[in-house]
């Protein structure tokens, strides 16, 4: 239960409340966030009326959807900006969140999610932008970090991440590391070529 939760919601409105919110989640990663309330509400099998007094806005559940995946990312960036060796902490930070992303495909769309009103995401993401702005910063005046690198690439790494399918979750997770690891060689100022992790087979066509 939240704070926002009043203490005496009886259980099948936590009951539906819970519903909402894993329902959201799932259609969030699949669909993306433009998804619509009512839509949200027949898949949860709750009435238009219910999704709206447990949630007034599209942007309040969106808050509270993805409110756990936000902590958890703002965390990950606070520690590799607080890492004394800004090149090891901004590999760190990019193994952490394409390894989250990988095992939790609603990752991305909290990532993505774009709801100024959302006062909670957005200020997480601001804060998350602003580490990541400053990490890139020492990590290129260090010469470890090619000085053209923008925070673009490291949404186009997320796309390409998110984009992974593979037999199972253990080879999604494999398959993940690589494409990172060539991806953070790419971002080396000095491309220094270092072993990579084990190829992993997938499927060509469930690609296309």
């Amino acid at each position: 239960m939240t704070p926002q939760e009043p203490r005496s919601l009886r259980s099948d409105a936590r009951d539906n409340r819970d519903r909402i919110l894993d329902v959201a989640r799932a259609t969030f990663a699949r669909d993306g966030v433009d998804v619509s309330m009512r839509d949200i509400a027949r898949r949860a099998k709750v009435g238009v009326a219910t999704l709206y007094r447990r949630f007034p806005t599209k942007e309040a559940l969106v808050t509270e959807a993805f409110a756990v995946q936000m902590v958890a990312c703002t965390e990950v960036f606070d520690e590799a900006v607080a890492d004394p060796d800004p090149w090891r902490g901004f590999c760190t930070l990019i193994e952490k969140i394409t390894a989250m992303q990988a095992a939790d495909r609603s990752f991305t769309a909290a990532i993505v999610a774009t709801f100024p009103q959302a006062v909670d995401v957005g200020q997480a993401r601001e804060r998350v932008l602003r580490s990541f702005a400053e990490l890139t910063r020492r990590a290129k005046e260090a010469g470890r970090l090619r000085q053209d690198f923008v925070l673009e690439d490291l949404l186009l790494l997320l796309m390409a991440n998110g984009g992974i399918r593979a037999a199972t979750p253990a080879a999604a997770l494999a398959a993940s590391r690589r494409l990172v690891a060539l991806m953070i060689q790419s971002f080396r100022a000095d491309l220094v070529s270092a072993p990579l992790p084990p190829a992993v087979r997938l499927p060509l066509l469930a690609a296309y």
